[in-house]
């Protein structure tokens, strides 16, 4: 019988030892160490099975990680352990536990279906400043034999390595982390600011780089009109975006105490059921809320992830406030631009119908006494005539000039922006009825369109959601308002009775003039029981 060397031995633990520390410091993601520990530890003790737990704050393994196990195993067994029986020994008791047969233990509950029975068993906690992170399992030492006192000496001092590499990786982890938020906001305000994006609305702007800055599965941006109309969905990025955008959801009691720029908000999945009624089941189950800050609305930023997905962290939690911290500031920044815009356009029409009055009008009125004054100096019947045609064109010249310069004036300064208007006639039209309105605003909307375009389009829309409300008999009314490149397309659609011709109503003739009048088009489309489409669609100035 031949007998091993044990200084050959003890040298060969050492070598595998330090290679396994090279192992765990050769990447930085916190994963892929969590793997490469594992692995190492079966190498090192030349176990056939290894795992290791993530102890949660409820003391059970919120994270399971295997090696050994194929696919195949994993799919077939109906769930990773949680920390009972041998595995949640070492979590009531965190020092190393070492066992001829894990299965005859007094706290043993035995394997679940389809699960590789297991004889030998090594296990080892892992410890980071004092805490235990969590627990190395190593089972199945190959040779059929048992782990031995330097097996465990030796995984005691890779799980004391196994502590650093991790903390290292959740720095690095954390530093990233940062560097993602920072970014995100910055790309956001730059876009926000420069208005490069000439397809996102600037809330759509926000929710998009929320969605990649948090490396969530959904971001939505939602506003509160208080306990009457309850919260609707304005932007939204990710999975199911497009069931949650413009949907609307009940008021919640709790928005009206949450400051701007307050700590987050961590959501429940009855939380989330509440604000987003309309997503699908578990399109996320645990979610951030947060207030956005001097954009003159009641508006929050909600950033879910789904099951499975990793928990939000501290960092998170920090980051999201200094990401809507900036974006706040852009939006506000962009809206006093606008609001500044909009009142040097204002400016430029009080000065014309100024000069129009003090100028024009008196110009004109001063031609037409000089040539009434003619009329003494003229006795033949045409000249006089004509004389009187001339002086009838310029008082219907006058009267024309000030109509043109009460409409000047009649835009108040303190005008509110194009979409909140349409958000105000929208909550208006339904007001007084159980059906629930789906609004759906995309692109630069409020840059794109100019004030008498404005004008028209909301008539149209006020025009078309009285006509389905009324007529229809409808169970949902969807109105999509978009600002294209070179296009704002307005579709109000219902699932109503429908009509196959078209109804002679002065509501429609008024809706195809102010179409013609903003230089649109106008085109309703309907069938008996299929409900109406109603689209107008204007070009933009380019």
């Amino acid at each position: 019988m031949e007998l091993k060397n044990p200084v050959t031995g003890a040298s060969a633990g050492i070598s595998n030892l330090l290679g396994a520390f090279a192992a765990m410091a050769d990447n930085t993601d916190l994963n892929t160490v969590l793997e490469r520990v594992i692995s190492a530890s079966c190498q090192l003790v030349d176990a056939r099975f290894g795992a290791l737990g993530v102890i949660g704050p409820d003391q059970t393994l919120g994270n399971f990680i295997t090696v050994g196990l194929d696919d195949d195993q994993i799919s077939r067994i109906p769930s990773l352990p949680q920390g009972h029986g041998v595995l949640g020994l070492l979590i009531a008791q965190p020092h190393p536990v070492r066992l001829h047969d894990l299965r005859e233990h007094d706290v043993a509950v035995g394997f679940p279906a389809h699960h590789p029975q297991m004889k030998s068993f090594l296990g080892v906690p892992i410890r980071i400043h004092g805490t235990v992170f969590g627990n190395l399992y190593l089972t199945e030492k190959n040779g059929g034999g048992d782990f031995t006192d330097t097996d465990e000496e030796l995984l005691v001092a890779l799980a004391a390595a196994a502590s650093v590499a991790i903390v290292n990786s959740r720095l690095y982890d954390e530093s990233t982390r940062r560097t993602r938020w920072l970014e995100g906001g910055l790309s956001a305000v730059r876009e926000l600011l420069e208005q490069t994006d000439h397809v996102r609305s600037p809330l759509e702007s926000v929710a998009h780089h929320a969605l990649h800055a948090s490396q969530s599965d959904l971001t939505v941006v939602l506003r509160d009109f208080g306990h009457q109309r309850g919260l609707l969905c304005e932007a939204a990025s990710g999975v199911n975006a497009a069931c949650v955008t413009g949907r609307s959801g009940a008021h919640w009691a709790l928005l009206d105490d949450l400051p701007a720029l307050s700590p987050p908000l961590l959501l429940t999945p009855a939380d989330i059921d509440r604000l987003l009624p309309e997503a699908p089941v578990a399109t996320v189950s645990t979610a951030l809320l947060i207030r956005l800050a001097g954009t003159g609305e009641r508006q929050f930023l909600l950033i879910g992830r789904q099951t499975g997905s990793p928990p939000f962290s501290t960092v998170d939690r920090e980051m999201v406030r200094s990401f809507t911290s900036h974006v706040s500031l852009a939006l506000e920044l962009l809206r006093v631009h606008r609001q500044r815009e909009q009142e040097a356009v204002f400016g430029d029409r009080d000065r014309i119908a100024r000069d129009l009055h003090d100028l024009v009008i008196q110009r004109l009125f001063a031609a037409g006494l000089s040539i009434q004054s003619l009329r003494k100096f003229v006795s033949d019947p045409e000249p006089l005539e004509r004389i009187s045609t001339v002086t009838g064109e310029l008082d219907s010249t006058i009267r024309e000039l000030r109509d043109t310069i009460y409409s000047l004036r009649s835009v108040p300064q303190g005008a509110s922006t194009f979409t909140s208007s349409i958000f105000a006639l929208v909550a208006a039209a339904f007001d007084g009825y159980d059906l629930q309105p789906v609004l759906q605003l995309s692109g630069p909307i409020d840059a794109a369109i100019d004030p008498e375009c404005a004008d028209h389009v909301r008539a149209v829309l006020s025009e078309g959601l009285s006509n389905a409300l009324r007529h229809a008999h409808a169970h949902s009314i969807t109105v999509t308002l978009q600002a294209l490149p070179d296009r704002l397309e307005l579709r109000i659609s219902d699932d109503g009775s429908g009509f196959e011709e078209t109804p002679s109503r002065s509501g429609l003739a008024n809706m195809r003039r102010r179409a013609d009048l903003c230089s649109g088009t106008l085109s309703i489309s309907s069938a008996p029981s299929k409900g109406t489409n109603v689209v107008l669609t204007v070009p933009l100035r380019t």
